[in-house]
């Protein structure tokens, strides 16, 4: 299987990495935004092509799929390229930045036969795995879920440091994350009510705080506090159930005196995902996160996107 990456940011890094540990899976096309990293990367990783115009490798017969690791706005336009082309597509988070796009291209995906699945990487990791699969034996009911999330971005800098040439964007990419882990870790896609608070905008960077709570259709509620201004990364989450409370931190999984349940893993290990990607696509199946499944999600997001615009349409007056 021939792959194009897009992107070659820290996520593209390891996506490289859990590409090449799957069987016959080749690195055959890198495309950038900028000349000199699109070569530093290109020649690091052993791609055999790169370019900065996408219809240029999307052009290539011999490519099979594509894996998008671009910019939050350019996910959904590059993967609509990608599936017009008759590729399959592996798409980072967010999968689109309002709901009616994320709809559109899960539509384009159905009409073109083609495999899209989005990078909702949090629930390939055991810990979650582990608690998912106790709710589905009948197990585990959860009642609460707390998730924290903190990373340093007072100066627009990537997670290596380096200075950036977009904006992140709090909600659609990193609370898309939690939000979706909420629902699928309790088994619960309907929501009842959600409410969005928003901190400030801060220079060009806008959003830099925020805390959503929903309440599922079940009864659950979950809670998301995340911020740009901690000295650096936090992620931390707590799942309160009916039976017992579950304490996720940085990749491990403790009970709440402290036992570790499931030992740690690394929050950067794609493996398990990417591998899932390339089967569906040899089995002809689909994924396991395919567009309709993370759809709730966006939905939530969107309403959340609603208040805060409102809110600061009535603050201008």
């Amino acid at each position: 299987m021939n792959i194009c990456l897009v992107g070659y940011g820290m996520i593209a890094e390891h996506h490289v990495r859990a590409l090449r540990t799957l069987e016959d899976v080749h690195l055959r096309w890198l495309v950038g935004r900028r000349a000199e990293p699109t070569r530093e990367f290109a020649e690091q990783w052993g791609f055999e092509h790169q370019t900065l115009e996408l219809d240029k490798a999307l052009a290539d017969d011999a490519v099979d799929a594509v894996v998008i690791t671009s910019p939050n706005n350019l996910h959904a336009p590059q993967a609509t390229a990608a599936l017009n082309a008759g590729k399959h597509v592996l798409l980072e988070i967010p999968m689109a930045m309002t709901l009616a796009d994320a709809q559109r291209l899960a539509d384009l995906a159905r009409q073109v036969d083609r495999t899209l699945m989005i990078c909702h990487t949090m629930r390939f990791f055991p810990a979650f795995t582990h608690i998912r699969r106790l709710v589905d034996e009948g197990r585990f009911h959860m009642v609460q879920f707390v998730g924290q999330f903190f990373l340093h971005r007072r100066t627009n800098i990537t997670a290596l440091g380096k200075p950036r040439s977009w904006t992140d964007n709090l909600l659609w990419h990193n609370a898309a994350h939690q939000v979706d882990l909420a629902m699928w870790l309790c088994n619960c896609t309907q929501v009842q009510r959600v409410s969005y608070h928003v901190g400030p905008d801060f220079k060009q960077q806008g959003t830099m705080d925020m805390s959503l709570t929903m309440t599922l259709a079940n009864g659950a509620i979950a809670t998301v506090s995340q911020s740009y201004f901690a000295p650096g990364l936090k992620m931390e989450m707590l799942v309160i159930g009916h039976e017992e409370t579950f304490h996720w931190k940085h990749g491990t999984l403790y009970d709440f005196e402290g036992k570790i349940l499931v030992p740690e893993h690394s929050i950067m290990d794609l493996v398990d995902q990417d591998a899932e990607f390339v089967a569906a696509i040899r089995e002809n199946r689909a994924p396991s996160i395919a567009p309709e499944t993370i759809m709730p999600a966006m939905r939530v997001l969107e309403e959340a996107q609603a208040i805060a615009d409102a809110e600061k349409s009535e603050a201008a007056g």
